[in-house]
């Protein structure tokens, strides 16, 4: 007569341990975060430099200017006679000095001009070479704050310390990455370290 089956306990079974362990790697597995792409990179990078060339553009022959007005510049007094702001100028006429009775219209300070009304009296420093080159007395002497400026430096901070970090983003998520697990399957039938199958039936 044939002996029974000896049934064993539901939770005397173990899984063999390299099932166990590929089990393991697909609870801990987490999918890879998104690569930042070069396109991002590049965009950010070139919306820093061309912040930095308007920063450039419009600090660097301001203060060219204010550097020939205070070396060589002629101060005279001057009435204004024109003010608007679309086009946006100040044309004055000199009262006194060598270009007396003759209207320039101011050189912008980074875009900026003084406050000023037609009839209002204003010194003038201006470039005896070229009086169209001229500026507020008080603006050579004290160049104001340059707002604009500052704005288009801030940007290109901002963009270009945005910009680093999706870099430094890409190289840990690139140096991190590991190939994907690929456990085998648990229908798969076992083997053991000697070669031989394992079978999950329970011996008779």
């Amino acid at each position: 007569m044939a002996r029974k089956k000896k049934k064993r306990p539901a939770g005397e079974y173990q899984l063999p341990p390299h099932v166990d362990r590929n089990r393991q790697a697909v609870i801990r597995w987490k999918p890879r975060p998104q690569v930042p792409q070069w396109r991002v990179i590049l965009a950010g990078l070139g919306m820093s430099l061309l912040c930095a060339g308007v920063t450039a553009a419009l600090w660097l022959p301001s203060q060219s200017l204010v550097r020939d007005l205070r070396s060589r510049g002629i101060t005279s007094a001057a009435t204004v006679v024109g003010v608007d702001s679309k086009p946006k100028y100040v044309k004055v006429r000199f009262v006194s000095g060598p270009q007396r009775g003759e209207e320039v219209e101011l050189t912008d300070y980074s875009g900026m001009y003084p406050e000023a009304r037609p009839g209002g009296s204003i010194l003038v420093t201006y470039d005896p070479e070229q009086p169209s080159r001229a500026l507020s007395h008080g603006w050579v002497e004290d160049p104001p704050v340059n707002l604009p400026v500052y704005g288009t430096s801030a940007l290109t901070l901002v963009l270009l310390s945005l910009t680093t970090a999706v870099i430094i983003r890409r190289v840990h998520i690139l140096r991190s990455s590991r190939p994907d697990p690929q456990p085998k399957s648990l229908s798969e039938t076992d083997t053991q370290p000697d070669g031989a199958s394992y079978s999950h039936s329970d011996s008779r």
